[in-house]
């Protein structure tokens, strides 16, 4: 839960620096830095609190005790991460608006190399088991962090944007959360529904095989999500830097090139699902049962894939030119409106059980597709550069732009028959 809202901060800080960099505003760069990193360390109070609380919520939620206890260890070990990731995420953030990215992916190597024999230190030399996999994991994420503020101390090549402790990271608070919580939202709408599916697999009759199905399923839609989440990452700061930079015909031309390669590239999670459809599984487990529940889904999972990657993509647009709350609307009519009745009915009522929920994920990635499309269509970049004007210049007026972000969405969501004979699609997203 703590990765969906550093997210959804990084949604505002993105775009926030990336589009001060091509403004050449660097004193707003450190002033987001600060800022973002201040408010997740705010945020994380309350989500410890709930970490400290996940065993008795989850078993009152009707969940496998021997599952919900080892849930419950692994998010108390998992506690100091909170820390970690709220320096870790506005860092790389900071780095990457600034076109610096080999000292993230060497910091990143380093951390990866030093996780291996954590790993067997806590857990085989110190047989830790499960409390050894969190804390190694939390190990790796302070090693990242002090590599990178070692590399940005050390290198002097940000003394422009990092002003020192300024109390300007103290101000503007609102504003920055009137973007940020709808970024935060639009993050979590899609990946909270994957926690869902593994709490209906927990009701369903084989909860054990179900659940670890899905486990496997999940992280292999989270290893294929690297990739287009690259291309968002970079498409978001490009687009954020020729905003920011008042060039509106380049941020135009990089997101249809990224857009294509990503519609291009889709196709070869689809191939590589169907290709390990039934070797797969035998990476993790040796369960018949679970073997044949894996191999019979990831044909699926692929198709997901294949709108997945293009829409992830479309979404670092709206991320690059500050419009949070538009992919927010979009993740909440699809993942909810959408997919919630389709998964649950080929789940429960058609007995698709784990088939049923990827089926009505299938459904949500291609409408979500669509509607993102149709914003990107008919987004005016004319008026985007003195949108991202009036971000870096006065961040007071962000959340005018969120209002009128909204209500461009709000009318996008609408079959146009005219003014008068207008048909909502999706009358709730205007919330």
């Amino acid at each position: 839960m703590y990765t969906f809202w550093h997210q959804g901060q990084n949604g505002v800080n993105k775009p926030e620096c990336s589009q001060a960099f091509g403004a050449k505003q660097w004193r707003l760069i450190g002033h987001s830095l600060q800022r973002t990193i201040l408010i997740l360390l705010c945020a994380s109070v309350p989500i410890g609190l709930l970490w400290l609380n996940v065993e008795s919520i989850l078993l009152w939620c009707g969940q496998d005790e021997n599952i919900t206890r080892m849930a419950g260890t692994y998010v108390l070990y998992s506690l100091p991460d909170l820390i970690a990731l709220s320096f870790l995420h506005p860092l790389r953030i900071f780095l990457r608006t600034q076109s610096s990215i080999l000292p993230l992916t060497v910091s990143a190597g380093v951390a990866l190399l030093l996780h291996i024999p954590i790993n067997f230190l806590l857990v085989v030399y110190f047989k830790l088991s499960i409390r050894g996999v969190a804390l190694a994991a939390v190990w790796t994420e302070f090693n990242i962090v002090i590599c990178l503020v070692c590399y940005i101390c050390l290198s002097g090549v940000y003394m422009d944007s990092l002003p020192g402790l300024s109390r300007e990271c103290l101000k503007e608070w609102t504003s920055f959360l009137r973007l940020a919580i709808p970024s935060c939202a639009s993050v979590c709408l899609e990946w909270w529904w994957y926690e869902f599916m593994i709490l209906i697999c927990g009701l369903l009759l084989d909860p054990k095989t179900t659940v670890a199905s899905m486990g496997i399923l999940i992280q292999t839609t989270a290893f294929l999500y690297i990739f287009p989440s690259s291309l968002d990452v970079a498409l978001s700061t490009r687009v954020g830097n020729e905003l920011g930079a008042n060039r509106p015909a380049k941020a135009r031309t990089a997101m249809t090139v990224a857009i294509a390669l990503a519609a291009l590239l889709s196709f070869l999670p689809m191939g590589f699902t169907l290709t390990v459809c039934h070797s797969w599984g035998r990476m993790f487990t040796q369960n018949p049962q679970i073997l044949s529940l894996v191999s019979s889904t990831l044909p699926i999972v692929g198709l997901c894939e294949l709108a997945n990657w293009t829409q992830t993509t479309a979404c670092g647009v709206l991320r690059g030119s500050a419009r949070p709350s538009g992919a927010a609307h979009i993740n909440l009519g699809s993942f909810y409106l959408i997919r919630t009745p389709v998964a649950l009915t080929l789940c429960f009522v058609y007995k698709f059980e784990l088939v049923g929920l990827w089926l009505g994920m299938l459904a949500a990635q291609v409408s979500c597709l669509i509607f993102m499309i149709s914003v990107l269509v008919r987004t005016d970049w004319i008026v985007e550069p003195e949108r991202a004007k009036e971000l870096a210049a006065e961040p007071q007026q962000t959340h005018i732009l969120c209002q009128q972000e909204e209500q461009c969405i709000c009318r996008i969501l609408y079959f146009p028959y005219g003014e008068t004979s207008v048909e909502p699609l999706l009358t709730v997203v205007s919330f």
